[in-house]
């Protein structure tokens, strides 16, 4: 099964362990810390919306892409409902279109580490460069390899496969070990990766 539809049927049948009903704290503390004020920003694989509609509550100009049809739905009503105004759109994030989205802030959870392949990474770093505006900020929070091995849970990168994509594009501003917030009693160990665009030389 593709990606997508992957992606879609996880969402008609409600198995979706990733989702979480709140936004994710390690957002809410990478955007306080690193005190990133509020500007355009685009969440990739935003799923039903509860990180887009966070940062638009605080300020945020968002934008969210997803892969999936349904999820993109289900955040339209839920954005409506809590009153406001995000632009979403089912997009493939490896397929480069148009013009640069002149994005500052980009936020991804558990998007990028779904690619298996050092390829795709590559695009996927190398598009989120292209829509981030000069020393525009990514932070992205990814599966860890240094997780004891399971059977079900997010994928799991190394720090190797993550500086191994993003460095032609990105400085690394940090790269720590943390925990996805979760409603599980364990959480999965994440890479908590927050880049900064590279200059043009």
């Amino acid at each position: 099964m593709a990606k997508k539809e992957m992606f879609e049927e996880r969402y008609k049948t409600g198995v979706t362990p990733w989702e979480l009903a709140r936004p994710d704290s390690n957002l809410i503390d990478v955007v306080k810390k690193e005190n990133i004020k509020p500007c355009k920003a685009l969440e990739i694989g935003c799923g039903t919306g509860s990180n887009a509609i966070w940062l638009a509550q605080n300020g945020f100009d968002v934008t969210g892409f997803d892969f999936s049809p349904l999820a993109i739905e289900k955040v339209k009503e839920k954005s409506r409902e809590k009153g406001v105004e995000i632009l979403f759109f089912v997009k493939d994030f490896l397929k480069h279109e148009g013009k640069s989205a002149d994005v500052e802030f980009i936020f991804d959870r558990g998007c990028f580490h779904s690619f298996e392949t050092k390829d795709d990474r590559n695009t996927f770093a190398k598009n989120a460069s292209y829509n981030l505006k000069e020393q525009g900020c990514w932070f992205s929070l990814l599966g860890s390899a240094d997780d004891p091995p399971r059977d079900t849970g997010p994928p799991m990168r190394s720090a190797l496969d993550i500086v191994t994509a993003v460095e032609p594009y990105f400085e690394i501003l940090f790269l720590v070990s943390g925990r996805f917030d979760s409603s599980r009693e364990n959480p999965a160990r994440c890479w908590k990766c927050l880049m900064r665009k590279r200059k043009k030389e």
